[in-house]
């Protein structure tokens, strides 16, 4: 059998299984369990959040014959048919390759038959904001009286692009980024259950780098599994996403504390020599000096930031030579170059430059 991808393997059959959405599901639950279905829903949100997973879920629950707490129960004739790819009654739909006013027409055209197995007939467009105007207008007429045995779920990341008439006939429901430590657990979880060793701050670091998206972290952590051949460990994890490792960031940042020049652009030179990408290592000291005020201002900031404890504690001592001010100007600073890189020609210079400023700010204060 072909290899799947964990975040297809792992992709949720039931309400249940959706992480950081309860607010969306126990709704979608509610209205199976009580037979209060609309017409049309509208699921928002950035990528990887659960928005198609959750429609062809309750696609599947407001068809199951005996829905287990508002989810399908996978069992039933309905159930059995419906999880197959050529079923009739629920169609998923691409907006972004199929956006012209005909195909719109042609879901009209279709809506009109009543459905081959379930109750509904339901059409899930996806990135649905890439329509054309006339496509959008085409819709509306559908959304506006649609027949009783359809269900239209319309999902987007751009929500801003719909029109208000659009808006004004769906369901909304806003998905939000998942918390990294619900994150941790899906891939603790999905890592016993497939006999694959890990540290934990790997797993942490991974979380993080998946920005609140569930696919974006899993695809991060499969490219993680096979680099380390079922070993998941931290020095790997920076490996594969070719970021810095924190203890040259702590060291970078030191040097300009101390007023180092001298070490600072020597160890600049090494980490290019190495190999590292000159905007990744902007971004990552920008997020460092973002964590130093973190640390500086919160009293609980081990839980706001992931790195390990001993950079934690090395992070503590660099704030107590530090003010407010000198954070948020290195912010700023540091925050330049990640935005001019791409127009220099010399883009180590502009690294070199920010540092020296950043040392020469610090003195001013």
């Amino acid at each position: 059998m072909a290899y799947l991808a964990l975040y297809r393997k792992y992709r949720p059959q039931t309400f249940d299984k959706v992480i950081g959405q309860e607010h969306i599901t126990r709704t979608l639950e509610n209205q199976v369990l009580n037979n209060k279905i609309s017409h049309a829903y509208l699921f928002c949100g950035t990528r990887g959040t659960g928005k198609t997973s959750v429609a062809k879920i309750f696609a599947r629950a407001i068809n199951c014959e005996n829905p287990v707490n508002g989810s399908p129960c996978g069992k039933c004739e309905s159930c059995l048919q419906l999880s197959q790819a050529s079923n009739m009654d629920i169609m998923e739909i691409d907006a972004a390759s199929n956006n012209r006013v005909d195909e719109v027409r042609e879901i009209r055209e279709k809506v009109k038959y009543p459905p081959v197995v379930g109750k509904y007939k339901v059409y899930i467009i996806d990135e649905v904001h890439m329509l054309t105007d006339s496509a959008f207008n085409a819709l509306l007429k559908t959304l506006e009286e649609p027949p009783a045995h359809c269900v239209f779920i319309l999902a987007t990341t751009e929500v801003q692009k719909l029109p208000a008439t659009i808006l004004s006939r769906c369901m909304r429901f806003d998905f939000k980024l998942i918390p990294k430590n619900l994150l941790v657990n899906m891939l603790k979880n999905i890592f016993d259950e497939n006999s694959i060793k890990y540290e934990e701050p790997a797993l942490e670091f991974i979380a993080k780098e998946g920005n609140g998206s569930a696919r974006d972290t899993l695809s991060i952590a499969d490219m993680c599994v096979s680099y380390g051949n079922g070993v998941v460990n931290y020095d790997n994890v920076l490996k594969v996403l070719g970021v810095n490792d924190d203890y040259k960031l702590c060291e970078l940042v030191q040097n300009i504390i101390d007023d180092d020049a001298g070490s600072y652009l020597s160890n600049i030179d090494k980490l290019v020599k190495d190999g590292k990408s000159l905007s990744m290592l902007a971004r990552d000291l920008s997020i460092y000096f973002r964590n130093l005020m973190v640390v500086k201002n919160c009293e609980h900031y081990d839980e706001l930031i992931v790195v390990r404890q001993d950079i934690l504690d090395k992070m503590l001592l660099q704030t107590k030579s530090l003010t407010n001010e000198n954070i948020t100007d290195f912010l700023n600073e540091f925050g330049l170059v990640e935005l001019n890189l791409k127009y220099s020609v010399r883009p180590q210079l502009l690294l070199e430059v920010a540092g020296l400023k950043c040392m020469n700010i610090k003195k001013k204060i």
